[in-house]
């Protein structure tokens, strides 16, 4: 049997909860300590895993119990500082949840740690690895339906930081990695709603555009109003030649193109694997050969900076702010309110007489060999 690595997960949450039941799946990995600051967490560990050790902190297990892997499962302002801790072990590698942190610029400074040491690392974007979702990117990329145009993303009691980080996540992957221009976003937080630990809207919409137009529409929040009968989540991917509707995390999509003109639902059972499962084997795999593959954390990092350049959007107004997130200076406020009159006062532009915009004069295509083929 190929080698078996020892593992320790720091967080008894959601995200942890998953790690720790694909690590028990696997043969691959022996599950040996959990840490959470909760005892009530602890001692749910102790009665599904009664052989795993429990620790009240990271600090204490790495002390006590060093392991070839550590899955960083803890809530995203500390994956930090606890990455920054598990990289004083002898580590064989590593598993950090999405977000990869509570900001762009920390979620890099991770990623290049892990990088400097030549470690491989798992994000678990769960999309990215189940059946039916990665036939849908085979799909796209392939151009079954033609140039990928548009992406809309429909989805209730969620929001831009704890879902969205999945759903720009697979945007990214969808457009195959193309830069984004910018990011605009609009939010209602009347509630003062809070999930897992993180401020986040009532409703919102954030919308992102690459530099060869393709948009994604993502709808957020509390209760969204859905365009036909599904339960939590929707996604809507046009292109040129044909359309794919399909459902977060339900096994099944629909497809409409010159093939299936009526449209065709595929549907998949729903397999014996926790998706984290699969991203852990794929981290065993890279540990075996001792060769990182750094494309999925790329990615993440990357749908991170769309969801901190929509909150940014939203802190300053519902402004554009353009990538990379780094450059952006907030503008100045301004009384400039649209739908009123224009009192002929006050300077302004006539927006009857504006040239042309560079971009739409030498604006790049994407993906123009599908288009023609």
């Amino acid at each position: 049997m190929s080698h078996q690595y020892t593992a320790a997960v720091i967080g008894a949450g959601l995200g942890g909860r998953a790690s720790m039941a694909g690590l028990s799946a696997s043969p691959r990995f022996n599950l040996v300590a959990v840490a959470d600051i909760q005892a009530e967490a602890r001692a749910a560990v102790k009665e599904l895993y009664p052989s795993v050790r429990t620790f009240p902190d990271h600090a204490e297990l790495f002390a006590a119990c060093p392991t070839d892997i550590v899955c960083v499962s803890t809530w995203p302002p500390s994956h930090l500082e606890v990455t920054q801790a598990a990289l004083q072990l002898p580590l064989r590698g590593i598993l950090v949840e999405k977000p990869l942190a509570d900001s762009f610029s920390a979620g890099r400074q991770i990623l290049e740690l892990i990088r400097a040491r030549n470690l491989p690392i798992a994000v678990p974007h769960g999309l990215l690895v189940a059946d039916h979702s990665t036939q849908v990117l085979q799909r796209v990329h392939g151009g079954e339906i033609g140039e990928l145009k548009l992406v809309e993303i429909q989805c209730t009691g969620w929001d831009i930081i704890n879902a969205g980080i999945h759903w720009l996540n697979f945007f990214v992957e969808l457009t195959e990695r193309e830069p984004v221009e910018y990011v605009l976003a609009a939010c209602d937080a009347s509630t003062r709603t809070y999930r897992d630990n993180m401020q986040v809207e009532t409703l919102a919409v954030t919308y992102a555009q690459t530099v060869s137009g393709t948009r994604v529409v993502m709808n957020t929040g509390d209760y969204i109003t859905f365009s036909e009968q599904i339960d939590d989540t929707l996604f809507r991917l046009i292109g040129s030649r044909g359309t794919i509707d399909f459902y977060g995390w339900e096994p099944r999509y629909r497809l409409l193109n010159a093939s299936y003109p009526q449209g065709q639902m595929f549907e998949f059972e729903r397999g014996p694997f926790v998706l984290h499962q699969r991203h852990l084997e794929n981290l065993a795999a890279q540990m075996d050969r001792a060769q990182p593959d750094y494309a999925i954390p790329e990615g993440s990092l990357a749908a991170l900076e769309l969801c901190e350049a929509a909150y940014v959007s939203i802190r300053n107004g519902s402004v554009p702010v353009p990538l990379p997130l780094e450059d952006f200076t907030p503008p100045s406020p301004v009384d400039w309110q649209p739908g009123l009159p224009y009192s002929g006062q006050g300077g302004g532009r006539n927006g009857r007489l504006l040239p042309p915009h560079p971009q739409q004069i030498d604006r790049p295509v994407r993906n123009a060999q599908s288009e023609e083929a």
